[in-house]
C-alpha cells in the first residue's frame, strides 16, 4: 500500500499543476470569445503606457492598446497554431513510421532518409525560412511548424513498431493473412499510444515555443493580431520603465509551457516511468 500511494502521488502533484497553468490559458481563451475585455487592437494615444488599473487590468502598450485584452486574444492563436501543428505533425509522422518500421527495408530507409534530412537542420531556422519563402500567414507557420515536427513522431512511431512486431499476436495476425493496414491501426498504434501521448504534449510546447520565437522576429502572427512573441518583442523597448508590457505576456507563455511539461511529466510517470 505505501508503494502504491509512493507511485501515484509524483504523478498526481504533476497532473494537478499542469492543469492549474493551463486553466490559466484555456480560460483567457474562453474569455477571448465572450467579449469581456475592450477590443486587442483598439489604439488610444490619450491611454499608452498607463499603468494597471481598474479601467485596464494589465496596463496599455505603447500604442494604447489594452495589454489584458491583447493577452486573451494572443491564448487564441497560441491554442489554434499548436494544436493544428500537432495534429499534423502526428498524423503525418505516426503513419510515415508505423511504414517504415513495419515494412522495412527500402521503405525503412526512404522514410528515414527523408526524416533525418529535417532533424540535420534547427528547428526554427528550417520553419523560419519555410515561411520567408512562402509568406509569413498563419496557414504557412502551422504547416512549417508540422513539417519541421513531424519526423520527431516519426521516430517515436517507427522504434516502437519494430519493437512490437516480434510480439506474439502481431506474428499470429501475420499467419492469418491479415491486412498490414489492419495490423498497424488496430493492433500497433493502440500501443504506441504510451510513448506518443507524452511526446505529443512535449510536441505542444515546443511549437508554442517556435511559434513565439517566429512571432518575435516578425514571421509569425502579424499585426495587428494578438501573438505573445511580438507582444514580447514590441515591449523590448519599454520594459525597464513599463514592465507590465513585458511581464503579463511572458507570465501567460510561461503558464501554457510549464504546464504542458508538467502534465507531460504526469503522463510519463503515470504509464510507468520514474520521477525525475
Amino acid at each position: 500500500m505505501t508503494a502504491s500511494k509512493t507511485y501515484r502521488s509524483p504523478s498526481r502533484a504533476y497532473y494537478v499543476t499542469g492543469a492549474v497553468l493551463l486553466g490559466i490559458v484555456i480560460l483567457a481563451f474562453i474569455l477571448s470569445l465572450t467579449g469581456i475585455a475592450p477590443s486587442p487592437n483598439a489604439t488610444s494615444a490619450a491611454e499608452k503606457l498607463q499603468g494597471p488599473s481598474a479601467a485596464h487590468l494589465m496596463g496599455t502598450d505603447n500604442m494604447g492598446r489594452d495589454v489584458f485584452a491583447r493577452c486573451l486574444a494572443a491564448s487564441k492563436y497560441t491554442l489554434l497554431i499548436s494544436v493544428t501543428g500537432v495534429l499534423i505533425a502526428f498524423t503525418a509522422g505516426v503513419i510515415t513510421g508505423l511504414l517504415a518500421g513495419y515494412f522495412g527495408g527500402f521503405c525503412d530507409r526512404i522514410i528515414m532518409l527523408f526524416s533525418n534530412s529535417i532533424m540535420c537542420f534547427p528547428g526554427i531556422l528550417l520553419a523560419l525560412v519555410a515561411v520567408a519563402v512562402f509568406g509569413p500567414s498563419l496557414f504557412n507557420v502551422v504547416i512549417a511548424l508540422g513539417v519541421v515536427f513531424a519526423p520527431t513522431f516519426a521516430r517515436v512511431a517507427r522504434t516502437g513498431t519494430i519493437g512490437l512486431l516480434s510480439q506474439e499476436y502481431i506474428m499470429h495476425a501475420k499467419v492469418l493473412k491479415v491486412r498490414p493496414s489492419r495490423i498497424m491501426a488496430v493492433h500497433i498504434f493502440p500501443n504506441l499510444m504510451p510513448q506518443l501521448l507524452p511526446a505529443t504534449v512535449i510536441g505542444l510546447a515546443n511549437m508554442t515555443l517556435f511559434e513565439s520565437g517566429m512571432s518575435y522576429l516578425g514571421l509569425g502572427v502579424q499585426p495587428p493580431d494578438a501573438s505573445y512573441g511580438k507582444m514580447l518583442a514590441d515591449a523590448q523597448s519599454y520594459m525597464m520603465h513599463y514592465p507590465w508590457m513585458i511581464i503579463f505576456p511572458s507570465l501567460m507563455l510561461v503558464c501554457y509551457i510549464l504546464g504542458l511539461y508538467f502534465l507531460s511529466e504526469g503522463i510519463r510517470i503515470s504509464l510507468g516511468g520514474e520521477s525525475r
